[in-house]
């Protein structure tokens, strides 16, 4: 499991929902699950989630990194 967290600042993101979709993208293009692949743990078996906060709010995104390649 693979999570990215950000701060939703209103600026660059409008809602919780993009922010989340922002910090799953990051993880994609940043290629987090690299390491995990590495080590022999198989891409169906990985599963990513962007958490979005704004005060107390959060907005939780994600699932296995296929429904994102």
């Amino acid at each position: 499991m693979i999570l990215e967290f950000k701060v939703c600042s209103g600026k660059s993101e409008k809602t919780l929902r993009d922010t989340a979709k922002n910090a799953l993208a990051q993880i994609v293009e940043k290629k987090y699950a690299a390491g995990l692949e590495a080590e022999g743990i198989l891409k169906e078996r990985i599963r990513i989630y962007g958490f979005a906060f704004q005060g107390k709010e959060v907005w939780i995104d994600g699932g296995p990194i296929r429904n994102y390649l």
